[in-house]
């Protein structure tokens, strides 16, 4: 790793069979890594620096790589860490500590998907014991996620090839709860119909086809983080790197023992089971009745409160906080339906839009009648800005009734961004993007 880099993935590995080629991987598709050989390096690395996730090398490390899961977390506390370990997958290992174990050869691309999904995760873990916090406060308590204890939903799309069948009967013994669709508009009728745990795409005679299933998935905001594995042929002509950019979760070949491809795929689905727990969990505070009554979001209060609280965590996690101001920009057609009241009737939708596109561990707020913020945990500011903007230009692309015959109107934001220094400077940090949006109008 070179010198003043951030590294955000700690590799744990005696040699460099693995870890070479997956360092390299990761480091070119942004996830910059440190590599430690043994466990007191691993524990001293994450002394000096803010990593966000750590990968173990089972083969390589020895029996006390089973060990090595706590004792990282350990490390990292009050910081959650997510522990991946690469090796064959095995119920004895759910007894160590790992969030998710990966049968080698992993592909870089591969592990990108699941780094992402599992230190979102971890954040949103984190969120959520501040919003506890916060809200019993102020008399309200918030309920524990309860892990559900029903069958994993699994849904099965392909012809019914006898590979793929005996794929779907292992994953019917291992317990889960397996429907099957042979086409892609019969699986997506499934998909909106009721939410599964995860989704295995036969790819057959037609890979194109399942690809372009496990794409539509990633453009729907529903279906996003539903994992999908791609049960493909090792002949076939698509590519892994090709698969995993085409939002595929994981790829398993028919030549791999059923038994071991549905353990995979159950992996898959307990980790999406997880992470909608905390999701729903987080989303309940909407109804905790302290909410801005117009629009479901944070009043200004309630995210003053939070915002210190979150600066402080910030600071004991060593991880970045920014906040994004959003103020309703002033426009022609703006100011005339601001005259004629038809600005206020907006404002309710356009705050349950802000609430709907922010990601479940951000915090959105009303600060007046047209300004929103957002505060955005182990957020830079650069990544912060993304987000303001991105939340901006939907809102934007959505016309409004103005009334009277008139035309629709639409709104734009000027924005402002800033990080959160020191939990001294929260007050600053707020000024500064309400300023920094205000310069932004002139």
């Amino acid at each position: 790793m070179a010198v003043g880099v951030h590294a955000r993935v700690l590799i744990v590995a005696r040699d460099d069979a693995l870890a070479g080629p997956l360092a390299e991987g990761l480091d070119r598709l942004g996830w910059r890594t440190v590599t430690a050989r043994g466990p007191y390096a691993a524990i001293a690395a994450l002394g000096d620096l803010a990593v966000e996730a750590a990968i173990v090398d089972l083969r390589s490390s020895g029996q006390e790589a089973l060990t090595l899961a706590r004792r990282l977390r350990a490390a990292c506390a009050p910081r959650r860490l997510p522990v991946i370990a690469i090796g064959d997958p095995g119920p004895e290992l759910d007894a160590f500590g790992f969030d998710l174990t990966l049968a080698p050869p992993v592909h870089p691309a591969q592990l990108v998907l699941r780094l992402e999904t599992l230190v979102r995760m971890a954040v949103a873990e984190e969120e959520f014991e501040l919003r506890l916090e916060t809200f019993a406060e102020r008399g309200r308590r918030l309920e524990m996620p309860e892990p559900d204890p029903t069958p994993f939903h699994i849904l099965a799309i392909g012809e019914p090839a006898p590979q793929f069948l005996a794929l779907s009967n292992a994953l019917t013994r291992s317990g889960a709860e397996v429907v099957g669709a042979f086409t892609a508009y019969t699986a997506f009728d499934y998909l909106h119909e009721r939410p599964f745990d995860a989704v295995v795409l036969w790819a057959g005679d037609n890979s194109q086809e399942a690809l372009s299933i496990a794409a539509g998935m990633r453009r729907n905001t529903r279906l996003y983080h539903t994992p999908a594995l791609l049960y493909m042929r090792q002949e076939s002509y698509v590519t892994m790197s090709e698969a995993y950019h085409r939002g595929v979760s994981d790829v398993a070949s028919p030549e791999t023992p059923e038994v071991e491809t549905a353990k995979r795929v159950i992996e898959l689905a307990r980790s999406h089971r997880r992470q909608t727990a905390i999701r729903r969990a987080l989303e309940r505070a909407r109804s905790s009745g302290l909410m801005d009554a117009a629009t479901g979001l944070f009043t200004r209060d309630l995210f003053a409160a939070h915002l210190g609280r979150l600066a402080q965590a910030s600071r004991k996690r060593n991880r970045p906080l920014s906040v994004c101001v959003l103020k309703v920009a002033e426009r022609q057609e703006v100011t005339l339906a601001r005259r004629s009241g038809w600005l206020d009737r907006a404002i309710p939708q356009i705050g349950s839009m802000v609430s709907r596109l922010v990601r479940v561990e951000d915090t959105a707020a009303r600060l007046g009648p047209e300004v929103f913020a957002l505060a955005l945990p182990a957020t830079p500011q650069a990544s912060a800005r993304a987000a303001g903007e991105r939340i901006a230009a939907v809102i934007g692309c959505t016309a409004f009734e103005a009334g009277d015959g008139k035309p629709p109107f639409v709104v734009e934001f000027d924005i402002g961004v800033a990080e959160v220094g020191s939990v001294d400077g929260v007050g600053k940090a707020l000024e500064q993007a309400a300023a920094r949006a205000q310069q932004q109008a002139v």
